[in-house]
Formats: C-alpha cells, structure tokens, sequence
C-alpha cells in the first residue's frame, strides 16, 4: 500500500468526539481531502457494515471532485476494486462498508435509507431544509467543509452555539504538501482582493461591503432612550410589519413588534387594539387606503413624510446615527444582515439599494424620517 500524508483536519478529525464536526476554512488548506482520508483509513477500519453518505447540493459537483478526489485517493493506496465499484448507483463497497455518494438535487435518495455517517462537502451549499433531511436519517456521525463564504448564514445561527458541534479552522498554512506556486498565487489575494483574502486566505469569514448598514444587537431598549415614533410597512404576500424606534444621543435603537404575512385592513385593526402604542406611526404612503381606513378606526397613524428620492434619504439618514436592534427582533436581524447595494456586472457597488429584505427596514425608515429628517435633528456619525 502506498504511504499516504495527513494532516491537520485528519488527526482532528480522529480526536473529535463530537456528533457534528465542522471543518472550517481558506482555500487548499486539504480539507476535503483529509475528511476522504479519515473515512477511508480510520472510520471504515474501525467500523463494519456501517453506511456512509458522501453529499453535496448538486450531483455534477459531486462527480467533478469530492467522488473523483475518493476514488483518486483509493487508487495511490492500491485499495481500488472495480468489482466493487457500483458506478450506475455512484456506491462504492470498502471491505463491509457501504459508500454512496447523493447530490441534494436527489430528493428520494435525501428522503430514502438511514446512514450511519454523513459527509457533507461544501455543506454553505445547503439549505437548512436540505441539512435536516439529512440529519434525521444520520444515526452515528456528521462531518461538514465549507469556505466561510458567506457572513451571515443558517450555519453559523443554528449550529455554531449548540454543545454537540466542534468548529475547526484551517488555512493553506496548516497544508504542508501545498506547491509553493499555488501558495504564492493565494498570497497576491492580499494585495489584490480583500474580501478573497478574509475568506480563501485566512478563512475567516465574508465581510460583504455591499451591506448597507451596520448595527448592533442589545438585549433591550434602555430605559432612558425616548420613543422617536413607530413604522408600519404593509403587505399581504409580504409581510405588514411593525417597529417601535426609540433615540438616545447619536444611537437609534429598534425593536420589532409585527412581522406577518396575509394581513388584511381589519387584521391590522385587530391588532393594533391589543397592543399599547405611546406614540405616532407613520405608515406606507403609498397605501393611502389602508391608512385612512385605520384613522377611522381611531388609530394614530400616518402618512409617512416622503420627499425626494426617499429611500437613499431614508438611508442616509439612518447611517448618521449608531444603529441597535434587540435581540429578539429575530426577522429585523436577518434583514439588517441582508439588505444590500446593488451591484454592477463587473461586480462593484452601486448607489442603488436591493428591494429586497426590508420590510422591517422600511417601517423603520418610516419612522425615523418623518420626525427626524425635520431641521436640527442630529449629526451624522462616523461608523
């Protein structure tokens, strides 16, 4: 048998006795590779009759490397055996182990037999839907590589705090085999493309400077912040939404009352009188129906002041102050995360926002414009 060298994310891998292990990091730090290398020389030599899952999201990205990257690797250790390379059904039978490799874009193999392990390569691919299907078939053990690609991601909000989850980064560094000319190719990223650098570098994760806003999370409004006024966004497919904002100094400070979707007029009627309001809202003026409607149910509310090209106004106004939101304004979080610039085909950034993610960053614009857009209200602040 030919000697194979190991690395790092191997001998993690061999200690970790946590039920799901995250292999984190930058570009050819041998991730992959290591994780095929476990499977095959430690898992299948200390287990027997176990089945093993080998993913990713589509079965083209399957083929054209985490499968040709395992058969390559049995090849150099003279383990391959055609016989017992079922190519029609992508299994491959190691001693008495079983090896079979799905794409996401199987879903009667995601939704068919249990397994004892999964390998989910690239797992940023996957959607939380996708990593649960999967997850409730896995009996034994779960192994993830991903590139931290992605700043904000369901990975790092449902896995990363829970206690049976070990998170392990590597970079091109802890790869000793790695050709001198592929390291310096990873090194000019410092010089050339920063955001490249954070993530295929050093493995940390995206930073995206098309994120429009930056804020804070808080655990409660603090008591000497006064209430500014509240903002309503209305929908129906999307969402009618409801945010109280509150100012202390040069902070704005956020919370989110309503995030629901198939509001009717009458709904919102319903809910605004089972809920203490202190103070004005200011609503969507492009619905002047429903806030005329609303008023003659006796609620305070308003149009919302709108002059010229509102919403860049409505954004730069907000950026002029620190921005928190408390912890439990679970959809304003992802929205704040999400809400972007738009980008030109040669990727830079535009001055023009996405319409998309800010339904709860509306209402809050709303809220903040039509009172404090008014003369004297505040300084810009330098984030």
């Amino acid at each position: 048998m030919t000697t194979i060298q190991v690395n790092k994310v191997y001998n993690h891998l061999t200690n970790s006795n946590k039920k799901i292990t995250l292999e984190v990091g930058g570009t050819r730090s041998g991730k992959t590779y290591n994780v095929l290398l476990w499977i095959i020389l430690h898992y299948c030599q200390h287990n027997e009759n176990k089945t093993i899952t080998i993913c990713r999201k589509t079965f083209p990205a399957v083929r054209a490397t985490v499968m040709r990257d395992f058969l390559e690797i049995l090849k150099r250790m003279d383990l391959y055996d055609e016989q017992h390379h079922n190519k029609s059904n992508h299994e491959y039978k190691l001693d008495s182990n079983l090896i079979e490799f799905i794409s996401l874009d199987q879903p009667q193999k995601v939704r068919g037999r249990k397994r004892d392990l999964l390998f989910a390569n690239e797992m940023n691919e996957l959607t939380f839907e996708d990593w649960q299907q999967l997850v409730f078939r896995t009996t034994d053990k779960i192994v993830g590589d991903l590139n931290p690609s992605d700043e904000y991601h369901w990975i790092w909000d449902k896995l990363e705090q829970r206690e049976d989850v070990e998170i392990y980064n590597t970079t091109y560094l802890d790869n000793p085999f790695l050709d001198e000319s592929i390291r310096s190719e990873i090194e000019l990223l410092k010089e050339t493309d920063e955001t490249y650098w954070r993530i295929y570098g050093l493995g940390q994760r995206a930073i995206s400077k098309a994120t429009i806003f930056k804020y804070t999370e808080i655990d409660s409004i603090p008591d000497d912040a006064q209430l500014v006024a509240y903002g309503m966004d209305f929908g129906f497919n999307d969402p009618t939404t409801f945010i109280a904002t509150y100012k202390k100094d040069h902070n704005l400070y956020f919370k989110e009352l309503l995030y629901r979707n198939k509001m009717t007029t009458e709904d919102i009627h319903q809910y605004l009188k089972g809920v203490e309001i202190n103070g004005m809202t200011y609503a969507d003026s492009a619905r002047p129906e429903i806030i005329e409607q609303l008023r003659r149910y006796g609620h305070k509310i308003m149009k919302s002041y709108k002059g010229a090209n509102s919403v860049l106004a409505g954004i730069d106004l907000l950026k002029r102050y620190k921005l928190h939101v408390t912890k439990d304004s679970e959809n304003m979080i992802k929205e704040f995360r999400s809400y972007k610039w738009k980008e030109d085909r040669a990727g830079r950034i535009t001055n023009v926002p996405e319409d998309l993610f800010n339904h709860t960053l509306d209402a809050a614009r709303y809220s903040c414009y039509s009172i404090l857009s008014k003369p004297n209200f505040g300084k810009y602040y330098i984030h």
